[in-house]
């Protein structure tokens, strides 16, 4: 892909600098490391400025520690990095110094911790190996607008030579990943580029191009389902959102859809309309009684067709293994030379056939180009199915994306520059 005169790393003088260097390792959940995969795909940058004489300090944002309804931001181990620091001591014996922040009540932190300066001069000193600052989201000016926001951006700009954004999975424009790069030279990490790189096979693919997309809610997705419809030859949807384009199509009332989001599968089935046969509709689906479970007798499994004149389920929680033997879907995957994937079909952690057999049928597909995109989507991959997992990681026919949302977000704006912290850096 043309990088578009994309400031890159290896094109700055790292020796003796500080480089501040934006990551994605939000992989913590409860205090644990499921998947390391996006911190290890950060780990060549890391060697890099480091082996050119730079020091590094890191930070990233790690899950959702802000109410959106009420404002209040929630320090606490669930979202701490501490784990990745800990994870990169013993991978690389680089010991990232981490600081602590006396707590402000409910607000977050409202600026950096205060000793900062001093662990700054360690650094130039060589007497540590890094700072690892505290989760970006417990700031309150990390989400902020306006003035805040700038004040924050100079905080952190103030620590620094240079900054690096490595978190291509961190596409909004926020203080950490936007705002800062109008205080100092900044530059895409070897992890960005290599990102940026394979979503050519997206906007330019082999054909023909499969798309599967799984979610919670249309409207997160709907947009991005638009770009695709228009750009792949064929369509899957899973997971939720099927089971709102199913109430849309055909009047199967489903449980726990809710209107809003049954108004979007409706504007998408008529949008539909205009290319026939691209989405492709997997016939067989799950009913469950209870989605604390798949307990014994309170699940079945129905064939679409049969369902088409309307009626009511209760949840469906997942697509039956069956929909992925139908001879029309096989052939579909089996003759696909693209195929892009963000999709858990079922309700983790318990409703996990039509997603083992999604991703073994697409692994039969040898020849084809198979883009996987989204924390949850690997995270599934490796624990459903762990020696498929670890074959992948080096498969050449295999890209492992480190943000799903990203990538539906560049699939939206139809260009890999589109995304505001990119369109930051080309500035």
């Amino acid at each position: 892909m043309e990088q578009q005169n994309l400031p890159q790393l290896q094109d700055c003088d790292l020796k003796g600098k500080i480089v501040l260097l934006r990551v994605d390792h939000n992989v913590v959940k409860k205090g644990v490391i499921n998947d390391p995969y996006r911190i290890d795909s950060t780990i060549g940058t890391l060697f890099y400025i480091y082996s050119k004489g730079g020091k590094a300090i890191l930070m990233t944002h790690c899950g959702r520690p802000k109410d959106k309804k009420t404002g209040e931001i929630k320090v606490g181990k669930d979202s701490d990095i501490k784990p990745v620091v800990e994870y990169l001591k013993n991978k690389l014996h680089i010991m990232f110094v981490v600081t602590d922040i006396p707590q402000a009540e409910k607000t977050g932190y409202s600026e950096l911790p205060g000793n900062i300066g001093d662990l700054v001069n360690e650094l130039r000193d060589g007497k540590i190996d890094g700072i690892y600052l505290p989760n970006t989201r417990w700031f309150s000016g990390e989400e902020a607008k306006g003035e805040q926001a700038e004040n924050f951006a100079k905080q952190l700009a103030g620590l620094a030579d240079i900054y690096i954004n490595d978190a291509f999975g961190s596409w909004q424009a926020h203080v950490s990943t936007y705002h800062v790069t109008k205080y100092l030279p900044s530059y895409a990490g070897f992890l960005m580029q290599k990102e940026l790189n394979h979503l050519e096979h997206i906007f330019n693919p082999q054909k023909p191009f499969l798309a599967v997309v799984a979610g919670a809610k249309f409207d997160t997705k709907i947009k991005s389902l638009y770009a695709l419809l228009k750009r792949a030859d064929y369509l899957v949807l899973g997971g939720v959102i099927y089971n709102e384009y199913l109430f849309a199509k055909y009047g199967i009332e489903i449980k726990g859809i809710e209107q809003d989001d049954l108004n979007y599968a409706k504007e998408f089935y008529e949008f539909s309309k205009q290319y026939p046969g691209r989405l492709i509709e997997l016939p067989y689906i799950i009913e469950s009684d209870s989605i604390e479970g798949k307990f014994e007798g309170q699940f079945r499994k129905h064939y679409v067709p049969d369902l088409r004149n309307g009626g009511k389920l209760n949840f469906v929680l997942d697509a039956a293994e069956d929909s992925f033997k139908e001879g029309n879907i096989v052939n579909i995957f089996k003759e696909a030379k693209t195929i892009f994937v963000n999709a858990v079909m079922g309700l983790t952690p318990h409703f996990n056939e039509g997603t083992i057999a999604l991703d073994k049928l697409i692994d039969t597909n040898k020849e084809a180009m198979k883009l996987y995109g989204g924390g949850d989507t690997l995270e599934e991959m490796k624990r459903l199915l762990p020696e498929l997992y670890m074959k992948v990681l080096d498969n050449p026919k295999y890209y492992l994306f480190t943000g799903g949302g990203a990538v539906l977000n560049a699939i939206e704006d139809g260009t890999a520059f589109g995304m505001e912290p990119v369109k930051a850096l080309l500035k």
